[in-house]
């Protein structure tokens, strides 16, 4: 609460809040909320927990080159993770699922970071890939009467660049990591004092092993592959929670919705992408013809749904662990990778 990341968040949520409800009849919104048949929300849930399965499997591939470990374990790891990003500021539930995973199977916390930032760029590549399948429809997204500025069009041409960009440095760094870690070494030789050096060169050597998943062409077509499942179960979320209501759009409609409010929650904000999220779904969704008060409030329904169950999940898994946010984790997850030191002097002979 004393970070003032945290308020500058809160203040973006807030800004981003009153365009959602700009101009808007409150009461038409809480009747299209109170009308809704939230029966459709189950089958929703059950496809989200499929899909966040898929993401659990994902990971154990991504993390097999460092140690094999069983999808029944990484997959309450991984509700713990979303539940943390719902909860905490700053995604801090990246750096949450890490850690305990190395408390649970001694991974260490940088090889664990390195398959996660690998996740979210292939997610991000998905997404991306999402919205330029419906480029078309994105010719009426350009300028919202939502208020909502910005050229959508133009912000995913930057974003992909953006992703691509970071796809290929890590793919680079994984096919050639000797000289990754020496280019690391002459930047850490010279930037850092000499007591920080032997124990951000030993991260960086396990960071580089977290990227070893990435060294093989059929591993990369495989977290690919998984990464579409991932977000094509999430559009069929969408799906379901849009037969709570009376508009209809289509699936590929839906899809870049998908690909646009997700992209939308790199944005700060507070945590839980409050106010980006439906400021993001009731435009995009006016751009199809859907009524504002309508549209607003499915992204509503829709974020409830999405963010309610897997912290729910999350959380009492995380109390099951016997974990608790204050339980120092913070400290652990920046000194977890004291022992890396050791090991530096036996990964350089090997690389």
């Amino acid at each position: 609460m004393k970070r003032w990341q945290f308020w500058v968040g809160l203040l973006i949520s807030i800004a981003f809040l009153y365009f959602a409800i700009r101009g808007l009849n409150l009461a038409d919104f809480w009747q299209a909320v109170k009308s809704a048949n939230y029966w459709w929300i189950l089958p929703g849930v059950a496809v989200f927990f499929v899909g966040l399965w898929v993401r659990a499997w994902r990971w154990h591939y991504l993390l097999g080159p460092v140690k094999k470990v069983p999808t029944r374990i990484m997959f309450p790891i991984t509700c713990i993770g979303y539940m943390g990003n719902n909860i905490y500021p700053a995604r801090a539930g990246e750096v949450l699922r890490a850690v305990v995973l190395k408390r649970r199977e001694q991974v260490p916390i940088s090889a664990s970071l390195a398959t996660i930032i690998v996740e979210r760029i292939f997610d991000g590549v998905v997404m991306l890939a999402f919205v330029f399948l419906n480029l078309p429809a994105l010719a009426k997204v350009s300028s919202f009467e939502s208020g909502f500025v910005g050229n959508i069009q133009n912000l995913a041409l930057i974003g992909t660049a953006i992703f691509l960009a970071a796809l290929l440095v890590f793919l680079l760094a994984a096919m050639f990591p000797r000289t990754t870690a020496r280019l690391g070494g002459w930047f850490i030789e010279r930037l850092l004092p000499p007591r920080a050096r032997e124990k951000t060169t030993g991260i960086m050597l396990k960071f580089l092993d977290g990227l070893e998943s990435l060294r093989s062409p059929f591993n990369i077509l495989m977290v690919f592959f998984t990464s579409v499942i991932i977000w094509l179960l999430e559009t069929v979320k969408y799906w379901f929670v849009m037969q709570a209501f009376t508009f209809s759009v289509s699936f590929f409609a839906l899809m870049l919705l998908n690909g646009i409010a997700n992209l939308a929650t790199t944005i700060p904000s507070a945590p839980g992408y409050i106010g980006t999220w439906e400021a993001v779904t009731r435009a995009v969704l006016v751009a199809f013809g859907v009524p504002g008060a309508e549209a607003l409030g499915y992204g509503v329904v829709l974020h409830v749904a999405l963010w309610l169950p897997v912290t729910l999940v999350g959380a009492y898994l995380m109390t099951r662990e016997g974990i608790r946010w204050s339980d120092s984790l913070r400290q652990e997850a920046r000194s977890g990778e004291t022992e890396a030191g050791g090991e530096i002097s036996d990964k350089e002979s090997n690389k």
